[in-house]
């Protein structure tokens, strides 16, 4: 027999199975049930929906000198207004009046707000003269309405505060020191400038804004969160007041609104925009970036796979996708 002079060299192959290959993938991550946020999002996700949010550097957002110099001289005449009603009421000694009077302004700022509120929402465009950047500026505040909470303080009163200004120069200038008439007219324009800035602190989040405003809009002296919230919800025709929202429960029940439309309508044959299903860029975008104590907290609608189908309830994310707790 012959005897081999070397051994025989074995050869080992690995073949994987689909056991290994599925222990070593990846997961892929999933995102939880709609509503629910996520205080730790991956980088690759947080970076796809920042692009929605307004930067803080946009410069459409921040205050100019211009801004703040109209917000001056609107402030000037208002505070010029209140201190000669304040002057007159202290020499004449009747300080009844004048608050009466003040509050009696408080109320027609919430209502005209109201009505100038609806007026724009649902009548005239981009192209109307006047007030066609702020009918833009509205409809696009329904798109995205947490832009409002970004802007900068004189940015969001700036318009206004010019309105006012020319208003009440001559008022302070040419009518008599009537106590009770500057007070009215102080309190009415001084709310009617600040409204916008009730309108942002009503899209704020209570634990951001400060304790005195979340304690008036609890009270009802300003609009609070919830109550204009409903009016960025279907049907979009309710809540128009954004100083007190005293008038809104009144109006909406009444639907005096509801009528003027009507009666517009029949006289000029114009239809309001609250009367059509509203178009993609006038309803609220919600895939957005909410803000809490924690950082973004982005909330979603739809799982990472980009299905649409609706979720179920109880759903549970799959064994070996990544947690973000």
């Amino acid at each position: 027999m012959a005897i081999l002079s070397r051994p025989l060299l074995g050869h080992c192959y690995c073949f994987p199975t689909a056991t290994s290959i599925n222990n070593h993938r990846k997961p892929t991550p999933r995102l939880p049930p709609p509503h629910v946020a996520l205080d730790n999002p991956p980088p690759s996700l947080l970076a796809a929906k920042t692009l929605r949010r307004p930067h803080p550097d946009d410069l459409s957002l921040q205050s100019t000198w211009s801004h703040r110099a109209w917000v001056a001289l609107g402030s000037t005449s208002i505070l010029l207004s209140l201190t000669k009603s304040t002057i007159a009421s202290l020499q004449s000694h009747t300080l009844l009046e004048p608050a009466l009077a003040a509050y009696i302004g408080y109320l027609l700022a919430d209502l005209a707000s109201g009505v100038y509120h609806w007026a724009i929402d649902n009548y005239g465009s981009s192209n109307t003269p006047i007030v066609g950047a702020q009918i833009h500026a509205f409809q696009g505040h329904h798109k995205r309405p947490w832009t409002i909470t970004k802007r900068q303080f004189s940015n969001n009163l700036h318009g206004l505060s010019r309105a006012v200004f020319f208003t009440m120069l001559p008022l302070d200038l040419l009518a008599d020191a009537n106590p009770a008439f500057h007070a009215f007219a102080g309190a009415c324009a001084g709310c009617i400038m600040m409204s916008q800035q009730f309108h942002a602190w009503a899209h704020g989040t209570k634990s951001r804004l400060p304790r005195v405003v979340v304690a008036m809009q609890e009270m009802g002296v300003l609009v609070g969160t919830e109550e204009h919230g409903r009016h960025h919800r279907p049907p979009y025709n309710n809540n128009y007041c954004i100083v007190s929202g005293a008038w809104n429960g009144v109006l909406d029940e009444s639907r005096v609104f509801e009528m003027l439309e009507m009666v517009l309508f029949l006289r000029f044959g114009v239809r309001p925009r609250s009367w059509s299903e509203p178009n993609e860029e006038w309803v609220e975008d919600e895939s957005f970036m909410r803000f809490g104590a924690k950082g973004p907290r982005p909330m979603f609608k739809v799982p990472y796979h980009c299905s649409t189908e609706p979720l179920k309830l109880g759903w549970q994310p799959p064994k070996g996708s990544i947690s973000f707790d």
